[in-house]
């Protein structure tokens, strides 16, 4: 069981933040930061679709982390999902074509091993 809540987990966190990324690239860097055109930035991403997406994707995770926590240690729990940050590195060079350094792969790479480690 609670290996199905870790996947959830690293799954939906995965999408969600992929989502967020994507949804927020698309609506651009917001640069007026007065009270009104504020409030109407927060209103297009609030209607960004993908943004919405990924706030239910990022919901889906926290339950899930809750109940994980019904039946894991933190101490599993936490190393376990961070499992995420080497998919989300992944698919960030190949699904959102960023950039990724030798750093951030050597950094993604030691959190690939160390999963395994601390979780097991």
């Amino acid at each position: 069981m609670k290996w199905l809540l870790v996947a959830t987990i690293v799954g939906a966190t995965t999408c969600g933040e992929l989502l967020q990324t994507y949804g927020m690239k698309r609506h651009g860097e917001i640069h007026d930061f007065r009270p009104g055109p504020l409030g109407r930035a927060f209103g297009r991403v609030a209607r960004n679709p993908f943004v919405a997406a990924s706030v239910l994707f990022m919901a889906v995770s926290f339950f899930a982390f809750l109940a994980l926590l019904k039946v894991a240690d933190l101490s599993f729990a936490v190393p376990a999902t961070a499992a995420t940050y080497v998919l989300e590195t992944v698919l960030a060079r190949f699904l959102l074509k960023e950039r990724v350094g030798r750093r951030r792969w050597a950094g993604a790479l030691l959190v690939a091993c160390g999963v395994p480690l601390i979780a097991l």
